[in-house]
């Protein structure tokens, strides 16, 4: 018999390799001020794939999939951004993981 410590650890690790996907509409001081850049590095250190866009209405958007966990991370790291960056509001939308992108990419 396990004790529940052990079976919480089991089901903490099974839910970090959920592989989730999550688009976010970054509003605020977020062109500019090398957002893109950042956000590209911080998900490959991550393992975190996908894309990052400007938008005309200057906010950004940010596709990412990956390990639930990491994806977490580089949310909370957007929600932030890099100095200069001034994050009003993030909008985040889940989707069901496609496995779509083989990296971490800037869009144009």
């Amino acid at each position: 018999m396990s004790s529940p410590t052990s079976s919480s650890v089991g089901e903490r690790k099974a839910n970090d390799n959920k592989k989730i996907r999550v688009h976010l509409l970054i509003n605020g001081k977020v062109q500019g001020v090398y957002f893109r850049q950042n956000t590209k590095i911080v998900a490959s250190n991550h393992g975190v794939n996908g894309c990052i866009r400007n938008l005309k209405d200057g906010r950004v958007h940010v596709l990412l999939e990956g390990n639930e966990a990491a994806v977490g991370k580089v949310i909370e790291w957007c929600q932030v951004g890099p100095t200069g960056a001034v994050v009003n509001k993030v909008d985040i939308k889940y989707e069901e993981y496609t496995g779509e992108f083989q990296e971490f990419i800037i869009s144009h």
